[in-house]
């Protein structure tokens, strides 16, 4: 199969394009710079010279040249709008996939550190975020085009974590360069459904051969409340914990990365598992405590990390 990987150079879409290759899949990935391209040619992925602004209709003759389309970049949300609504007209009639990339995040609680007793399966309502409106319509926009001849689709992971991640476990070691302590928001009991890299690039693969037009499929495989995280950590530091005011978590993380710190984002994925037979072989975010990686990030000369997945 022809595959095209709009976000191939990210952590998520690297993952899925190295995934297809390594199947003797033909994988072709957006490039947005000369070095990208050097570095997505040593991974055995043909390189498009495009992007999401101006050059985008490269972007879109790249998609219809291929047999399916993953998106999974994280981009600007007028970049990401304009991007997705040209897709879809594009792609209609064409008997293609295309498979959407987006997260928990649009159903983002801010409870300040608080346990919220909400989880929601695929079909479920909530409330969206409001930082995630862009992000949720282009989710409708995937999902209402969908149709006999375009299967189009969602995959909407929880926090993503695995080699190289910049989630919750690294950003509370973080905290320890910062503050001299492992913290967390509030109480710390706030959740948010993690899912291994490796099975978020399972699921892509299996709902770009079986999902259905219109399927949402959430990837969940269990969640750490992150007083939990905090407490890992600090056994693995011999450091001690600590409870963030927001504000005071603003300046450790930014404001970003505190109002994360602070939500909780929890999932159910009925459909996933019901529709496609897809089952978790990571369960375990705890596992990766004590990485090299990460115990460099306590380090009190370490730059902030203010990113998340």
């Amino acid at each position: 199969m022809n595959v095209f990987v709009i976000g191939a150079t990210g952590f998520v879409g690297g993952a899925l394009a190295r995934h297809l290759t390594a199947r003797g899949h033909q994988v072709t990935g957006l490039a947005r710079t000369g070095a990208a391209a050097v570095a997505l040619s040593a991974d055995g992925i043909t390189p498009v010279a495009a992007d999401l602004d101006s050059r985008r209709s490269a972007t879109i003759d790249a998609a219809l040249r291929a047999d399916a389309v993953l998106y999974a970049a994280q981009a600007d949300p007028a970049l990401e709008t304009a991007t997705v609504d040209r897709l879809t007209r594009a792609m209609a009639g064409t008997g293609k996939t295309l498979v959407f990339l987006s997260g928990s995040g649009v159903l983002l609680q801010r409870t300040a550190g608080a346990w919220s007793q909400d989880s929601f399966a695929e079909h479920d309502p909530f409330v969206v975020e409001p930082l995630a409106i862009a992000r949720k319509a282009a989710e409708d926009t995937v999902l209402g085009a969908a149709s006999d001849r375009l299967r189009a689709m969602v995959v909407r992971p929880g926090l993503i974590w695995g080699p190289g991640d910049h989630g919750h476990v690294p950003m509370t070691y973080q905290s320890v360069a910062a503050t001299g302590a492992a913290c967390y928001v509030g109480t710390g009991l706030n959740a948010y459904s993690h899912v291994h890299i490796d099975d978020v690039t399972r699921l892509f693969d299996l709902a770009s051969k079986a999902g259905r037009p219109g399927g949402l499929y959430h990837a969940v495989a269990g969640e750490v409340p992150n007083r939990w995280i905090a407490e890992r950590v600090a056994d693995d530091l011999g450091c001690d914990t600590r409870s963030l005011t927001p504000e005071e978590a603003a300046l450790v993380w930014g404001e970003f990365g505190a109002l994360v710190m602070a939500a909780s984002s929890r999932l159910r994925s009925v459909c996933a598992q019901q529709e496609l037979g897809w089952r978790p072989e990571h369960t375990d975010m705890l596992s990766t405590i004590g990485a090299a990686r990460l115990r460099k990030l306590a380090a009190p000369s370490h730059p902030p990390v203010n990113r998340v997945n």
